[in-house]
């Protein structure tokens, strides 16, 4: 099964000149960790609820602090053609619970989390993504 078969389009983004405040109230209204960065359709980052708490607030950052300076960049992502085996693979080796997925030219096309492989794929797809997301250690970076 494909990456744009399970994957959810309609994505909620976040500007890297817009504030933690506005990221953290799209995170809150969306009910997710995690908001992808883009300028136009590009993604250049994603910011969690993580780097707006462990990288703004614990180092004295307000919330009108841009999201570009505490976004992470280089941000592993999927592919629009990849398949779920092999995302869940990748979610499961970075410790994420959702990848932006890019299309063929590299632009934004939609977000993968383990709720659309739960939900669309097969049980041992998405186990696999949560046995690793679960796995203590690790960075966990978007």
């Amino acid at each position: 099964m494909k990456v744009s078969n399970v994957m959810t389009r309609e994505v909620e983004t976040v500007r890297p000149d817009q504030t933690a405040r506005e990221a953290a109230s799209f995170m809150l209204s969306s009910d997710s960790g995690s908001i992808p960065v883009t300028e136009g359709d590009r993604l250049i980052g994603m910011i969690t609820d993580r780097d707006i708490a462990v990288r703004g607030v614990a180092h004295g950052h307000g919330p009108d602090t841009p999201v570009r300076e505490l976004m992470t960049t280089g941000v592993v992502c999927a592919r629009i053609h990849d398949d779920v085996e092999e995302v869940a693979m990748r979610m499961a080796e970075a410790q994420v619970r959702r990848l932006p997925v890019l299309d063929e030219n590299e632009r934004l096309c939609g977000i993968i989390s383990l709720g659309d492989l739960s939900r669309e794929a097969d049980d041992e797809c998405a186990e696999h993504a949560l046995e690793g997301v679960s796995a203590e250690g690790g960075q966990h970076q978007q």
